[in-house]
């Protein structure tokens, strides 16, 4: 058998401190001595020691007095009191739109984020120190959300936004630096540091069962310490500052008794039917236990309704498998079936655990064996065991001490040595802002890349191991570019109409203007832009789009100028048939419909004169020399730019035209010669001889209809 191994360790409460001495051979613990010092003043608040001299002069006398049974003590196993643990809750949210899905270091990034915001929020509550000043013990997820709805996993998740809510719990580096002081005042070094939930559940709630939910609560004077166990590790601390203390004032308040003898009768409560107390006016009496639960039966109800509730925030909403009570406070009557009821648990699975339930322990004879011995024996053992260590790492150069409460990573690193995750994550790019059909639309910038974290070389990520003076360099991921953009990008699809003109089907597309322009789906997006996106909305926008110009104006009321003013023809214009109906140009067409487009005849200056109901001429018939031969004179000529136009000469839409008007006069007989070609005979002595009717006559003679009219050579013979 190997020699006993004596080890030393202190529990520094708030009201007391208590002293073990405890023997270890071949992993079998006996508790050799105890001895318990209450502090003779308020040194001590929330589990962090606030009059350091105070608490050393405390921490001598119970080593002075344990020295006096098992010789020179040099060396304490302590722990960091549960209640000094800050718990917080915190979310963030980060946009992951168009971001490719999830990854793990993703999730992790956003987690730690959440956890450096609830260290933030610790630090800004309960001091005026920086945040990297407090530990991170531990922290779980609350919930994960996806575009605001709760979702089970977030890894290879898609949509617009991701948040996560944490609980986190965070340790105050000054409870640890004080409580070395104060050691260190008493003559003593620490031998080894744990905290106390982590000493209670070694010893209480083996490896082996930390796969279960379970809950362990410390219930002690001024507070009750909880700690949640669940896949095999530690995953929450919790405290509420209601403890034994609120039974022994409610016994005070109901029974008019001082504190002191409050506290005695709460005591006599465990193992006595009958309790005799002595009020302040000097009154002695006995009250029946029953009487005195139900006197204080409020304050009960609220000890464990608080205790139920953390229990509950702490385990993300929903009652552990089981509850362990330990700590003085935990004899309080009835305190199991109440916490059993508000948890909705079986009354056997919550229970208050003494020293009995510690394997591979036995406890001097002499030696109290209560629930309030869990936690110094505890803190002997686990310090022993499984004690915590500093380990210093260096981020970018600079050195991080950290405080070894569970495996660290690197993203431990990176919260204690205060630089924030969104510092070393890359920024997303600028966004724009467009307009679409009067709607504002914000498109955010490429997503910034990750950082690029080594160790000790090699490349790493957040949830890497490290190990004492690993060297680790972060550095910050690129910055996302502004949105590459196009319009057909901010749409689901471009829908089209599909139409028939004069049997021809043709495909009617959305009309995409651009700050007034019209442009093409793939034209890229700048901030400001407005983009207004509709279909032709008539028949006149349709053939605008078509680009069909030339039937658009053919459909419009024929109009001309004529001798300045303006002048219009409707029956000159073309015309437009939707499934043989006929429209206008204000008409709306839909998809599959069959236009039809009867287009007009070019107009001469003849079809012009008969519209305006305009002679353009008079006219004789008469005969020449045997032939019938037509002439005429103008009434009415017809000119365009000063340009006298012939009647068969087109007159397009818009033109502008003078008339110029002649009176009706009598033709004479040299008028023929305009109409007609004359060839004098060669045998022909020049002259000539004019007859009408066969009677002669002059070039200015008048002439009728159906005249004779002859030009006769007479011959000339050698």
């Amino acid at each position: 058998m190997q020699d006993k191994k004596k080890i030393f360790a202190l529990d520094i409460g708030t009201r007391s401190v208590v002293g073990i001495i405890l023997e270890e051979a071949d992993q079998h613990y006996y508790v050799a001595d105890v001895f318990v010092k209450e502090h003779s003043e308020r040194a001590m608040l929330d589990g962090q020691i606030h009059d350091v001299v105070s608490v050393s002069n405390v921490i001598k006398e119970v080593k002075e007095k344990l020295e006096q049974h098992h010789g020179p003590l040099s060396k304490v196993c302590v722990a960091a009191a549960g209640r000094a643990l800050k718990t917080e809750k915190a979310e963030v949210s980060i946009s992951i739109k168009g971001k490719p899905m999830m990854t793990k270091q993703d999730i992790l990034h956003l987690e730690l984020s959440a956890v450096q915001k609830a260290q933030s929020l610790a630090a800004e509550k309960y001091s005026a120190q920086q945040s990297q000043f407090y530990y991170c013990v531990g922290y779980s997820v609350f919930q994960y959300r996806l575009d605001g709805e709760e979702i089970g996993n977030l890894i290879d998740q898609q949509g617009d936004e991701a948040a996560v809510e944490i609980i986190a719990t965070f340790l105050p580096r000054v409870v640890v630096e004080s409580l070395i002081s104060a050691l260190q005042r008493a003559n003593l070094e620490m031998d080894a540091l744990t905290l106390e939930p982590i000493a209670a559940i070694n010893v209480l709630v083996p490896a082996s069962m930390r796969r279960l939910n379970v809950a362990l609560v410390d219930i002690g004077a001024g507070t009750s310490d909880i700690a949640i166990t669940d896949l095999g590790t530690v995953i929450a601390y919790g405290m509420v500052p209601i403890a034994g203390d609120e039974i022994t004032e409610a016994i005070s308040d109901q029974f008019l008794l001082d504190f002191p003898d409050a506290e005695q009768a709460k005591r006599q409560l465990i193992d006595n039917d009958l309790i005799r107390i002595n009020d302040i006016l000097g009154f002695e009496s006995e009250i029946t236990k029953e009487n005195m639960i139900e006197q204080i039966s409020p304050a009960i109800e609220k000890l464990s309704k608080a205790i139920s509730e953390e229990i509950l925030l702490l385990n993300n909403g929903k009652a552990p498998k089981a509850v362990m009570l330990v700590g003085g406070g935990s004899q309080t009557p009835d305190i199991c079936n109440r916490i059993s009821g508000n948890l909705q648990l079986p009354v056997n699975r919550v229970a208050i655990r003494g020293t009995d339930a510690i394997q591979s322990l036995t406890i001097s004879a002499d030696i109290p064996k209560g629930p309030e011995f869990i936690t110094p024996i505890g803190i002997a053992i686990a310090a022993q065991s499984s004690p915590v260590h500093y380990v210093t790492a260096y981020v970018n150069e600079q050195p991080v001490r950290l405080f070894e409460v569970r495996e660290l990573t690197i993203g431990d690193c990176i919260l204690g040595s205060g630089i924030k995750l969104s510092s070393i994550h890359g920024k997303p790019g600028m966004g724009i802002v467009v307009s679409l059909n009067g709607q504002q639309i914000t498109i955010p910038g490429e997503h910034g890349e990750p950082p690029t974290i080594i160790k000790n070389g090699d490349p790493s990520t957040l949830d890497t191991l490290i190990n004492n003076g690993d060297q680790i360099t972060i550095i910050q991921g690129k910055d996302g570019l502004p949105p590459h953009i196009k319009i057909k990008d901010l749409l689901d699809e471009i829908p089209s109409k599909k139409i028939f003109i004069n049997e021809k089907p043709i495909t009617v597309s959305m009309i995409i203007r651009k700050n007034g322009d019209v442009v093409s789906s793939e034209e890229i997006l700048a901030d400001g832009d407005s983009i207004e996106i509709s279909f032709p909305n008539n028949m006149e926008e349709l053939l605008h789009t078509l680009h069909m110009f030339d039937i658009l104006n053919e459909l419009k009321p024929f109009r001309l100028k004529v001798d300045g003013k303006e002048t219009f023809f409707p029956s000159q214009s073309a015309k437009i048939f939707i499934n043989s109906e006929e429209a206008k140009l204000s008409n709306h067409f839909s998809h599959m419909d069959c236009i039809t487009i009867e287009r007009r005849n070019p107009l001469t200056v003849r079809e012009f004169a008969k519209l305006k109901n305009i002679k353009l001429d008079y006219c004789l018939h008469v005969y020449f020399n045997g032939e019938n031969v037509t002439i005429s004179k103008p009434l009415t000529e017809v000119f365009k730019s000063g340009q006298l136009l012939s009647p068969d000469e087109y007159i397009l839409y818009g033109d502008e035209i003078e008339l110029k008007f002649y009176k009706i006069e009598p033709f004479i007989f040299q008028d023929i010669f305009r109409f007609v070609d004359i060839s004098m005979p060669q045998n022909s002595n020049g002259k000539f001889e004019l007859l009408n009717n066969k009677e002669a006559v002059t070039f200015y003679d008048t002439i009728s209809e159906g005249d004779q009219l002859e030009i006769i050579w007479p011959s000339v013979y050698k």
